[in-house]
């Protein structure tokens, strides 16, 4: 896909449980500057289990733009999400930022002003939150086989894998962890199309390709091996702290009438409307 945006916003609904709950956003408190907001739907059918919402002539529900994607990767949909959410940069080569939301959450800040804090005020080309409960990879891997989030034996075949290959636990090594958490929150990521940035996320993309469809495990393998591969070239990552995410997305239910608190001051634009086609 070609793209001539500063900005783009994308997430996908492959998985039949899922619905648009992005499209509810309200126009009011997502302002959108010089850039595009893009849904992924697995086929024609998705553009119909939309409730009350049909999109215009050029694919538009609000604020977005639903794209029909066939001939998929993968059959496993947990797997073929991972394509438009950690290879953006392959799909929307002209975007010089993206902003990658997962379908269960709503956006209520200003996309822009969101590349403004956690990137260009940290002086970052990555940002993503620490998990709000785990930091060491060992718990993530306790907490996936307890919920049966995937296989088990394919679990341990990467866990495994990983430990061989030179990942301890988190605080564990004697010195002080490179990262602030070794267990992301996967469902928000912010990042600038740089080089290093690209890479990276093509090396997260090809370990969810190798393993298992569960990023989480797999995150700090890669950004290690990332530093390990390329010691010269600094990879400038900004993880934050959970409660800033909540801030500005919201897990939305289905079918009710809930409430959401306001963003932050800082990132909200209720007053400023700008064009987003």
């Amino acid at each position: 896909m070609t793209s001539s945006n500063h900005c783009l916003v994308d997430t996908r609904v492959f998985e039949i449980e899922k619905r648009h709950t992005m499209l509810k956003t309200k126009p009011s408190t997502v302002v959108l500057l010089d850039g595009q907001m893009i849904t992924l739907v697995q086929d024609l059918i998705w553009m119909k289990m939309i409730e009350g919402h049909v999109p215009d002539g050029n694919g538009f529900i609000g604020l977005w733009r639903s794209v029909v994607v066939k001939n998929l990767p993968y059959k496993d949909m947990r797997r073929a999400g991972k394509v438009p959410k950690f290879l953006a940069h392959r799909l929307f080569p002209s975007a010089t930022y993206s902003i990658w939301l997962d379908s269960k959450l709503r956006l209520h800040a200003d996309p822009m002003l969101i590349i403004e804090y956690f990137l260009w005020r940290k002086k970052a080309e990555y940002a993503i939150s620490m998990h709000y409960d785990r930091s060491c990879v060992w718990e993530e891997v306790v907490q996936n086989k307890r919920l049966n989030k995937y296989n088990h034996t394919a679990i341990d075949e990467q866990f495994h894998f990983y430990q061989s290959d030179g990942l301890v636990k988190f605080n564990d090594s004697g010195q002080l962890p490179v990262l602030p958490s070794y267990v992301p929150e996967g469902s928000f990521i912010v990042r600038a199309h740089t080089p290093m940035s690209n890479l990276f996320s093509c090396l997260w993309f090809n370990e969810v390709n190798r393993f298992t469809s569960r990023d989480q495990l797999s995150f700090t393998y890669t950004y290690l091996k990332l530093r390990r591969t390329n010691p010269g070239k600094p990879f400038h990552l900004n993880m934050f702290k959970d409660c800033e995410r909540r801030a500005i997305v919201k897990l939305f239910h289905h079918r009710t009438n809930e409430t959401t608190d306001p963003p932050p001051a800082n990132l909200r634009l209720d007053t400023i409307r700008h064009p987003y086609r």
